[in-house]
């Protein structure tokens, strides 16, 4: 599987709460550790045109000036740098997907809560629509699909979808807006994708580790029901012939001597999930 990584994504200390800005680091030297036959491609950073698709100008450039805080509250100018490359990863890994018609990686987060003019709860750009504006200007898709399986809502993909008045080219379905009733989602998550994504060119998906039942921020799925998760997403798309793009999202838990161990064995899963599938 190819994976769009580059070090440039990495913020070693982001002085916040989540770990996301340093999580793709440990995320990739995982999955190299554990054998997985992946491809690391390294992305381009996004231009600032492309973001301002998604954004308003004013805030893109009020955040990458250091003039505007970032998503986690600062002004950091590593964060600032970093931002350009995750969402490059976001769209690059995209641009493979559509081309190959398969299923290809990002090992990115923050995204779903950044909205048209602000960031929010640990997202600045919204690397999702900054892929899906970027895709339908240049003509390679006209209909795409995100499936966000985070355990928190994308208000702000919402937000710039209903801001741009998109939402005839875009089909989302946020599960942070759902009941969260283990059975019922997993039961029924195979006939949503097929009802939702059947005429998209491509599927987006937030393979979040935060919905875990010891997630700080989460609580609802064991390892093995979010193993399944993925594996039905996967399989469904394959059926469908539907390419996907995958990324990390939200993953919060830390082991007792403070390291993310269980976040970093959730995303293992879903790559070995995605790895079987692919072959």
């Amino acid at each position: 599987m190819k994976v769009f990584y580059t070090p440039r994504m990495v913020v070693a200390d982001a002085q916040s709460y989540s770990p996301s800005a340093a999580k793709p680091k440990q995320v990739v030297e995982s999955w190299l550790a554990s054998g997985f036959p992946i491809q690391i491609i390294q992305p381009k950073p996004v231009t600032r045109e492309q973001l301002y698709r998604a954004h308003s100008q004013e805030y893109v450039d009020g955040v990458l000036s250091l003039k505007i805080r970032n998503g986690f509250g600062n002004t950091l100018k590593s964060v600032a740098k970093s931002l350009l490359y995750t969402n490059g990863s976001m769209l690059a890994a995209a641009h493979e997907a559509l081309l190959s018609k398969s299923i290809t990686c990002s090992p990115t987060s923050g995204f779903h809560h950044a909205h048209w003019h602000k960031g929010s709860a640990y997202c600045t750009f919204n690397g999702l629509m900054v892929t899906t504006l970027d895709l339908l200007e240049i003509g390679i898709a006209t209909k795409i699909g995100i499936l966000d399986c985070d355990m928190h809502y994308g208000d702000g993909t919402q937000h710039i979808i209903d801001t741009l008045g998109v939402a005839d080219a875009i089909v989302h379905f946020s599960v942070g807006e759902t009941p969260h009733n283990p059975n019922t989602f997993l039961s029924c998550l195979e006939e949503k994708i097929l009802e939702l994504y059947s005429e998209c060119d491509i599927l987006l998906y937030q393979a979040g580790a935060d919905p875990h039942v010891d997630d700080p921020l989460g609580g609802w799925l064991s390892t093995q029901q979010l193993m399944q998760r993925d594996k039905i997403v996967f399989d469904t798309a394959r059926l469908m012939n539907l390419p996907v793009t995958w990324n990390l999202a939200g993953g919060y838990q830390r082991d007792s001597f403070g390291s993310i161990s269980p976040v970093l064995e959730i995303h293992d899963n879903t790559m070995r999930v995605g790895v079987i599938d692919t072959d």
